[in-house]
């Protein structure tokens, strides 16, 4: 992307984000990653009056070839923490969720936003009001839900017993005093009891596979029992699933983890082909997609902080907040939740 544009779109987001005169901005990458970004957020905070300063942590000295979340190169080292924690805003542009070191970051009361997709998606994906509103409409029902059912024509039938876990809201932003954001989301979750989740779950052809960043090509069955997934069967893809879930070496990885629905009109079910890099959060914005998530609870206050993770976004579902249909095949029935156009 051109230089001048990134610079134009890193001002907007911050100018969301509530970015202001007397304000220290960090921003946080690793190795040569995203050296362009972290000019263009710079540049932007100093426009908008604030304060900043660039992190840059070394290369991963090895990589083990899995997408294992919550192992961060702010590890042990408490003084780029430290440092960190004294900033009103953190733009991370490294991928912390899940991290101790994310955790302790907001603790300290700076609000923290991730963006690692790539710059032409965050520019068409650019966060609005409007949106932040229908999600947080969304946020609202489902932090007064006790149980959530998803079901599908593929033969998903799943129950989730809500009430323990908080409520998420993503909006593509955040100005408020130790909030995390990606930049672009637009999706509410939570997650059902540690043992509060059971029944089966059928992937058809379409849904998605995150972090593989690959589509399902034929269908996958998992039985799940008191929140843990007992078994999976279909094909190729019910074995690659398997295997990876295995290499983990860790139970809590078949664990089951966040669960919600998209609300973005503007974002593809199609966005894995227009785009190299990122972590697919189109896939996980689309509107009217419900997506259950596998692995880590911790990012909401559980015990399950396995490195083993798995977002699924799935088409074509219906989705029950004790017993109110909101989301009927892939249509949110919630008027204020819908774009100008779909009330």
């Amino acid at each position: 992307m051109n230089h001048n544009l990134l610079n134009d779109i890193c001002l907007r987001q911050l100018t969301l984000s509530g970015v202001h005169e007397g304000e220290t901005i960090s921003v946080l990458t690793q190795g040569d990653e995203r050296a362009d970004y972290a000019d263009a957020f710079m540049w932007a905070a100093q426009t908008l009056g604030a304060r900043t300063f660039h992190l840059r942590l070394p290369s991963p000295a090895s990589a083990s070839g899995a997408w294992a979340v919550g192992q961060s190169g702010l590890a042990g080292n408490q003084l780029a923490v430290d440092a960190l924690k004294q900033t009103e805003m953190l733009v991370d542009l490294t991928f912390l969720l899940f991290s101790k070191e994310q955790f302790e970051i907001q603790a300290a009361g700076t609000r923290v936003l991730t963006a690692v997709e790539p710059a032409p998606l965050l520019a068409r994906l650019m966060p609005t009001r409007e949106l932040r509103e229908r999600v947080e409409i969304g946020a609202e029902l489902l932090a007064k839900s006790q149980s959530m059912r998803i079901t599908s024509p593929h033969g998903t039938d799943v129950t989730y017993r809500l009430g323990v876990y908080p409520t998420m809201s993503e909006y593509g932003y955040t100005d408020q005093a130790g909030r995390w954001d990606h930049w672009p989301a637009a999706f509410v979750f939570t997650g059902g009891a540690d043992d509060g989740v059971d029944g089966t779950i059928v992937l058809a052809p379409g849904d998605v596979l995150l972090p593989f960043n690959t589509y399902v090509q034929a269908p996958v069955e998992f039985t799940i029992e008191q929140g843990f997934i007992r078994d999976i069967r279909g094909g190729l893809d019910a074995e690659l699933l398997s295997s990876y879930i295995k290499s983990f070496d860790d139970p809590r990885g078949y664990g089951m983890s966040h669960v919600g629905w998209g609300l973005d009109e503007r974002a593809h079910w199609h966005g894995l082909t227009q785009f190299g890099g990122g972590m697919g959060m189109e896939l996980r914005s689309f509107y009217g997609n419900v997506m259950f998530s596998i692995g880590p609870n911790n990012e909401l206050g559980g015990p399950n902080d396995t490195p083993c993770h798995f977002d699924i976004p799935m088409r074509g579902c219906s989705l029950y907040l004790d017993d109110e249909l909101i989301v009927d095949a892939g249509e949110l029935t919630v008027a204020d939740m819908r774009p100008a156009g779909k009330r």
